[in-house]
């Protein structure tokens, strides 16, 4: 009698495990590097062509104002892909970045939570995390460092006075050509036997982290993408400048992205950075949908979440810059794509979240109890139009050089090294050209702003201190 009662035990707990991983979907997290969120054309850019991206939010959700928190230092793609990984906010992160040894060993990632509540977990491509990506991810593909290697041919150019010394489809460079095929590629082609094979997933749900590094420079891709985009029809952005005021105020002075074009900038170099850009972007896109044809072809995708971002924007040419080590939105904000099992196709929402928030969004999918450390936030009450995000503004940091808050379409920058204040109308003034900071109509707005920047910093543990750097706006 006792070991019949015990058998049906083991069978009622064997059989509700069973019901609960089958009921946990696929998650597959599609990652870009350095994609300004105004470069795809489902945000309404004309000139790149990114028809397998509009197709992913023509069938799921389109955030329109995603945002990356900023960066301690110049490689921005650490720290964003740090707090991504761990769900801690920038400051959080900092402290525990010199020992995440110590934090993958309590299991305490992304992807060990996941793999813990039954995920077979993959990851191929840009890792740039200090940990060991086969020991966080139970399969793992090619893991590439933080940029392709480059090159000095690449670096001040184009200059008027001599021919152009680099060609972005030429394999003689390296660079994404390294190894004989695209980066892109390779990276898709590994994504896409994962999808076609279940042997090693054992039936369980998977989590694919499929993190390409373009479009990082070197922006190279094949020559038929190059052709699409000639340089003399690129459009000039409307907040073209030749030179930054302020780049060498607020950490920019000898930064390696802000060389890639000659000083001042020029609308021919930039409409030459431009269509680079363009060509990998379109090349990233065709080998998106070469990945979500194959999760198509695996008959998975109707059990699949499917989240598209990346880790920030970038200037390329926008208010003299051509990097991301400013908090301009062309540099803070990715586009943000959800498709999945119930989201509302073709919707989309202007609410302020981090692309972070896609860290507990999953964990939320998968059945698993938000982690105490982790402090960004889910983001299915959005998507199913039950909730609002909970940040009623936007915080962004850059090292101790730039600080800036975002609040009901206003936008707060302060540079703290020459007490230098900007103030932008986002809504109607959405590049960011006409700094009103010193009209005084907008005096007590500022000081407004100034209060809920300070609030985030206490917040955050941003140890910056501002009120002694601004005293006239409290």
């Amino acid at each position: 009698m006792l070991r019949s009662l015990c058998l049906v035990v083991f069978l009622c707990l064997t059989a509700s495990h069973s019901v609960s991983i089958a009921s946990q979907p696929n998650i597959l997290f599609l990652f870009a590097d350095d994609l300004c969120f105004e470069a795809i054309g489902a945000m309404g850019n004309k000139e790149v062509q990114t028809p397998n991206l509009d197709r992913l939010a023509s069938r799921g959700m389109l955030f329109t104002h995603a945002y990356n928190m900023g960066s301690w230092h110049g490689a921005v793609c650490m720290p964003s892909r740090g707090m991504l990984n761990t769900g801690r906010f920038l400051w959080d992160f900092q402290k525990v970045d010199a020992q995440m040894p110590k934090e993958q060993s309590a299991g305490r990632l992304w992807s060990e939570h996941l793999r813990a509540a039954g995920y077979h977990t993959y990851m191929s491509g840009k890792w740039h995390v200090k940990l060991d990506a086969a020991k966080a991810f139970d399969q793992v593909g090619t893991v590439r460092a933080g940029m392709p290697k480059d090159t000095p041919a690449g670096y001040n150019r184009p200059l008027s006075d001599r021919p152009d010394p680099w060609s972005p489809s030429d394999p003689k460079f390296g660079g994404f050509w390294e190894g004989g095929k695209h980066w892109s590629e390779v990276l898709a082609d590994e994504a896409i036997t994962y999808l076609s094979s279940t042997t090693q997933r054992k039936n369980k749900p998977f989590f694919m982290y499929v993190a390409f590094n373009a479009p990082h420079d070197p922006r190279q891709s094949p020559q038929e993408y190059l052709d699409r985009y000639p340089s003399e029809k690129i459009a000039i952005p409307e907040n073209f400048l030749p030179e930054y005021p302020f780049k060498n105020d607020i950490g920019l002075k000898k930064m390696r992205d802000e060389d890639l074009a000659p000083f001042p900038r020029t609308k021919r170099a930039v409409q030459i950075h431009r269509r680079e850009y363009y060509a990998i972007i379109t090349h990233l896109d065709d080998q998106i949908g070469r990945v979500l044809e194959a999760l198509d072809k695996s008959g998975q995708s109707e059990n699949t979440w499917i989240f598209f971002s990346a880790d920030h924007g970038l200037a390329v040419g926008q208010h003299g810059l051509v990097g991301k080590q400013n908090l301009f939105d062309h540099s803070i904000r990715p586009p943000f794509i959800v498709a999945g099992p119930g989201v509302f196709a073709g919707s989309r929402t202007s609410e302020p979240i981090y692309y972070q928030d896609v860290m507990p969004t999953t964990l939320e999918l998968a059945g698993v109890k938000k982690p105490e450390h982790v402090q960004f936030q889910s983001l299915l009450p959005i998507i199913r139009r039950e909730g609002k995000s909970k940040y009623s503004s936007i915080y962004n940091a850059y090292i101790n050089h730039q600080r800036s808050v975002t609040q009901h379409g206003w936008k707060l920058i302060l540079y703290p090294d020459i007490k230098k204040t900007l103030l932008f109308d986002l809504t109607n003034d959405p590049k960011e050209i006409r700094d009103l900071a010193t009209d005084p109509v907008h005096a007590s707005r500022i000081r407004s702003l100034f209060q809920e920047l300070v609030r985030w910093q206490k917040e955050t543990g941003d140890s910056l201190d501002l009120k002694s750097q601004y005293p006239d706006m409290l």
